[in-house]
């Protein structure tokens, strides 16, 4: 009895000592051979889906799932990453063996560069997304190129890299939210998996390698309420992206990146373009664009007046995702160049009159100017606001939505104005109108949305009411690395 016992306590122990020896601290492993899956189990579900070709792991068919023999708390996990057109798949961490089915344990790091999806399911979660935790918007890499993904996770911490740049992290709570089924999505100890998605999705992976990490402090999460909303809509699918951020205030490039990632909001990043502002013309322009190039977020141009598109050629507006203005500079029928915001400069001879020639223009400029979305909608002069309720009549609103809806043109639901109303919200949603959300931030804090958030749950908004920038128009961000400053 001695000796058995003896026999079993030698043979966990030298279990033990195998599971060190295959990853030593510290040090990288290669886990990939090129030309076997020696140190993986068998594919799970359908193993035909998932095969060695050319020295670099096939991952194309129906769903499977490729789990490696090995556990890691704490690690560092990077592949080189091919992603065909229109293809998606995935990398899970802290994951266990399944026969079958969506891995139920850890993380899914998501690759995905041009998956739509279908229009009733649109699938937005981009690579380097924490699936349905920390989603990702922004293409990161283009179809048919090799880029690196990097995965490191300390403790509670994780953080996502792609071509050396970090894109992503997430700091899990004590106790997350999670959803019915969910109960698992969330950190502990486990293996790798790579994931083949579906026929027609090819995604290719080689030069494989992982380094176990030593035990380090878990981080404190400050706002478990702000971490349980952003999961909820991240769970839900729901685009959460702020269109309209500014570098204004002090407000740097790379504070701007970090705070996406402490928060969980995307963001697009927009310089003011017109005339006396900081981007003029072409020249101008392509300097701003080439100082942004390579960073994790949307580039968004804001035209600025009504004399815009005499300044910049289509090839260069062309050069981001997308475009946005308002209706606060214009012209009066006296010919009186109104800027709304600043008080000197606008002229109210009669309410009535001036709410019935701001609409005018808003329908000239949204009929005319080539934009994607109508951002301080329906801001009034400082004079004005208190009346805001009494001046924008039904027949007002209405007339809005039927140019936006006529021209294929987002409304923004902006944080700063704390505008449009709910009731304008709600007659644009039933009109088919897209939303958008925006900060236009002058300082240097960029806040948490609330306002829009508080229209997304009163309006009852859906995923599917959201602006999409057009596949075409949405380049894909080929992180590698940062510049120093941002000015302007």
């Amino acid at each position: 009895m001695k000796k058995l016992q003896f026999a079993v306590l030698l043979a966990f122990l030298v279990g033990l000592i195998s599971c060190n020896t295959q990853a030593p601290v510290g040090e990288w492993q290669s886990i990939f051979d090129g030309e076997s899956l020696n140190g993986w189990q068998k594919a799970a579900e359908n193993p035909e889906s998932i095969s060695v070709e050319d020295g670099m792991i096939k991952c194309s068919g129906q769903r499977s799932h490729l789990f490696y023999k090995g556990d890691y708390k704490n690690f560092e996990f990077e592949a080189e990453i091919k992603a065909q057109e229109h293809s998606n798949s995935g990398v899970f961490i802290h994951t266990e063996y399944q026969s079958e089915g969506w891995p139920a344990k850890g993380y899914e790091i998501q690759v995905n560069n041009s998956f739509r999806g279908s229009e009733e399911h649109p699938e937005r979660r981009k690579t380097a997304s924490v699936y349905n935790i920390r989603n990702i918007y922004y293409p990161l890499a283009g179809d048919d190129e090799w880029f690196t993904m990097r995965i490191k996770v300390v403790e509670n911490f994780v953080e996502v890299f792609v071509n050396g740049v970090k894109v992503n992290e997430y700091t899990e709570p004590e106790d997350p939210w999670r959803w019915e089924g969910g109960e698992n999505i969330r950190l502990s100890h486990g293996t790798v998996a790579l994931q083949a998605h579906d026929p027609g999705s090819t995604v290719y992976f080689r030069n494989l390698r992982i380094k176990a990490l030593p035990d380090g402090e878990r981080k404190k999460v400050d706002d478990l309420e702000w971490d349980t909303k952003v999961t909820k809509l991240m769970r839900a699918g729901f685009p959460l992206v702020d269109y309209h951020v500014h570098l204004k205030g002090g407000l740097t490039l790379e504070e701007c990146v970090a705070n996406s990632q402490k928060t969980g909001i995307n963001y697009g990043i927009a310089p003011n373009c017109g005339l006396h502002f900081p981007v003029t013309d072409d020249e101008s322009l392509y300097a701003y664009m080439e100082e942004v190039k390579g960073s994790p977020t949307f580039k968004g141009m804001q035209a600025e007046g009504r004399e815009w598109i005499t300044l910049f050629s289509p090839e260069a507006v062309a050069k981001f995702d997308y475009v946005f203005t308002d209706a606060m500079t214009f012209t009066d029928r006296k010919g009186r160049r109104n800027r709304i915001w600043i008080p000197e400069e606008v002229w109210v001879d009669d309410k009535q009159q001036f709410m019935d020639d701001l609409v005018a223009k808003i329908e000239a400029i949204f009929s005319q100017e080539p934009v994607d979305i109508y951002v301080n909608p329906t801001v009034l002069p400082a004079s004005l606001m208190p009346e805001y309720e009494t001046l924008w009549t039904k027949e007002r609103m209405e007339r809005v939505v039927k140019v936006l809806v006529d021209n294929g043109i987002a409304l923004e639901i902006n944080a700063r104005y704390k505008t449009p109303n709910a009731e304008m919200i709600k007659m644009a949603k039933a009109a088919g109108v897209k939303f958008t959300f925006g900060t236009n931030n002058v300082t240097h804090e960029l806040g948490k949305l609330d306002y829009c958030l508080q229209m997304l749950e009163e309006c009852e908004l859906e995923p599917n009411d959201m602006f999409e920038i057009k596949p075409n128009s949405l380049k894909p961000v080929i992180v590698k690395g940062l510049p120093a400053k941002i000015t302007g």
